[in-house]
């Protein structure tokens, strides 16, 4: 199972991550979270990343040329839209991107069949809350191209073992606090996600 740890602020959690076998590196764009890191600052920590580690770039309400530009100066592999966007939007984007369904029922998680997808819990906040999505949503879905985020921990991903999730992702649940990743969550959280 893929791992990615979101909301990364500093080079320290970043090698950790690496270290611990993370499979890809969040890094959040939106200045209202606790865990917004500047474009700039992101752009130092990936510099001196190991190879084969992805990086994504979080954004929220905003447009299609910002998330291009950021995503080109920060040297981010992947945007990851973590809001509602027309088509317009996903036409002007020129990188690689991956869309969140911010899901209150189990019908919003079926509208994308074909596509990869992020299934984060609605939250105002727009994620890093520590909500969680039900998981008898997912049952009797097929679940290879979801990755599921939202009030995961390195104790309940046990549960997660009969929907084959595509990948996993994390952020308050590997928190020493908020912004600040614990080294020994980190660690367990990775290895156990990677055992199922």
């Amino acid at each position: 199972m893929k791992c990615k740890i979101c909301g990364i602020t500093n080079f320290e959690d970043a090698l950790a991550a690496c270290e611990a076998g993370a499979d890809a590196l969040g890094f959040v764009f939106y200045d209202r979270s606790p865990r917004f890191i500047e474009p700039s600052a992101a752009k130092e920590i990936i510099a001196k990343l190991p190879p084969f580690v992805k990086t994504v770039g979080l954004f929220v309400n905003v447009g299609a040329n910002y998330v291009n530009l950021v995503c080109k100066e920060s040297n981010i592999d992947i945007a990851q839209i973590h809001f509602d966007a027309g088509e317009d939007f996903f036409d002007e984007l020129r990188v690689p991107h991956i869309k969140v369904v911010r899901a209150t029922c189990k019908e919003d998680i079926v509208k994308y069949p074909s596509n990869y997808i992020i299934v984060d819990a609605f939250v105002e906040s727009f994620g890093g809350e520590g909500k969680r999505v039900a998981l008898e949503w997912f049952d009797g879905l097929d679940c290879s191209k979801i990755i599921l985020a939202g009030g995961l921990t390195s104790e309940n991903l046990h549960e997660l073992k009969k929907y084959n999730f595509y990948g996993v992702d994390v952020s308050s649940g590997v928190e020493s606090f908020k912004g600040k990743k614990d080294k020994t969550k980190v660690k367990e959280f990775i290895a156990n996600a990677k055992s199922l």
